[in-house]
């Protein structure tokens, strides 16, 4: 018998990273909070959060934000943040990774997630 998990709370998830941040309100976790908001509040809301971390040294930050950016529809700066996130990692299949999420975003321009 084959079950399915139950969908994941995006909304507990992020109360959780919320007392998280009131603990140990570190960059890393406000990174990690932001991938939660995308889920509740939409990518938009998540890039702004990104956006104000000062986090450029990490390849994760960039990755989060080329993802968001590709959600917005915003091609051309997802392939720079994907580029950027390629160059800070030192681990090969994690740039291989980011290299096929960087080809693999649509050439048309407005594209959006769900919205072809």
């Amino acid at each position: 018998m084959h079950t399915d998990p139950p969908p994941t709370d995006w909304r507990q998830v992020l109360a959780l990273y919320d007392l998280l941040l009131a603990c140990a309100p570190t960059p890393v976790a406000a990174l990690n909070r932001a991938v939660a908001l995308a889920e509740v509040d939409g990518p938009a809301a998540a890039l702004a959060a990104v956006d104000a971390l000062d986090l450029d040294r990490l390849y994760t930050f960039h990755a989060v934000r080329a993802d968001l950016l590709a959600r917005l529809g915003r091609r051309a700066e997802a392939a720079e943040a994907y580029r950027a996130a390629e160059e800070r990692t030192g681990n090969r299949a994690e740039r291989d990774f980011l290299r096929a999420r960087r080809d693999a975003l649509p050439q048309r321009r407005g594209w959006q997630r769900g919205h072809q």
